[in-house]
This record gives structure tokens, sequence and C-alpha cells, in this order.
């Protein structure tokens, strides 16, 4: 059985980083103690920069408790200022539940993240016009996939289907 308490001090740290505006480091809370349904990790983003892009969830609901620092939440196409102690909601839905936060601090902003996991998921990325969909937990290779806009719909349901397998079977063909 796995242990159900782990100290920060002892968790995975993963940090990333893309051009100059994004950077983060990010240390695993609960699928370190094997949460299927509920993650948690502690992101800290350096000033001037946000963790990720903005972006919304069609599935899953995203809390952050902000424990040190400052910056702004873009929320869908408002801007709110938050700062240590403030607590946020991001349900799921479209670009109007779009989420991103910033820092725009001088010292790094350092938040508690706790999500749901359900997948799959589908995120949309209003700033970049492009979609995402993951089709297992976070972290497992080939699991997501990512497409511009303008790719969506350029496939009719139907199309390439020419039945050739399903007359098979009905001629007894196997």
């Amino acid at each position: 059985m796995t242990r159900p308490v782990i100290n920060v001090s002892q968790a995975t740290t993963h940090t990333g980083a893309s051009g100059e505006c994004f950077a983060y480091s990010m240390t695993e809370l609960a699928s370190a103690l094997g949460a299927l349904a509920i993650g948690a990790n502690i992101t800290r983003v350096p000033p001037g920069k946000a963790a990720f892009p903005f972006h919304h969830h069609y599935a899953n609901e995203g809390h952050f408790f902000v424990l040190s620092g400052s910056g702004v939440l873009r929320h869908g196409m408002e801007v709110h200022a938050v700062m240590k102690n403030d607590y946020i909601v991001n349900l799921p839905g479209g670009p109007d539940r779009a989420h991103q936060l910033v820092n725009t601090g001088a010292e790094d902003l350092v938040y508690l993240a706790i999500s749901t996991n359900v997948v799959p998921e589908v995120c949309g990325y209003p700033d970049s016009a492009k979609t995402a969909v993951r089709t297992a937990p976070f972290g497992e290779a080939n699991s997501r996939f990512v497409m511009s806009d303008t790719s969506k719909d350029s496939v009719g349901y139907w199309e390439l289907e020419d039945g050739r397998r399903v007359a098979e079977l009905v001629s007894g063909r196997k």
C-alpha cells in the first residue's frame, strides 16, 4: 500500500519553459500518493512569466490557492488581481471559462493547484487557436493530440468510410 502522506520536500519537482513568457516548476503531490480522481501540485512561476498558455477544459474542474506572491488571473475576457491567500475556481466549459495565472509581481507566484482527472479531456487554447485532446492521465506517453483549430471538421464523419469490411462480414468472408 502506498503511504498516504508526502512532504513537499520529498516530492518530485518538474520544470518547464518556453520562449520568453512561460516558465514553471511543479511539485507533484497527489500522483505521488497514487491518487486517481484528483490531481494536486504546487506550481511556482517566476516574475514576468505564466506557467501555461491561456486555456479551458471541457471536462475538468481546477482550483488554485495562492500560497505566496501576486499576479493576475485571466478568466474569459476579464483580468483579476490575485495575491496570497486567494482561492480560485475554474469550472469546465468553453472559451468563456479559459484561464491563466500570470506573475506580474516581483517574487515567485506559488500556488496549490487541485483538479479533477477526467480523461478523455479536451482543452482549448484561445490565444493560439488550437485544441488538445488527452486520452490518458497527465505524463503518459503518446496520450495528447494537439491540432490547429483550422483542422477541426476538415474531414466529414462518413468521409473515408467505404464499408468494405462490413460487406465482407455480411457476405460471410471473415
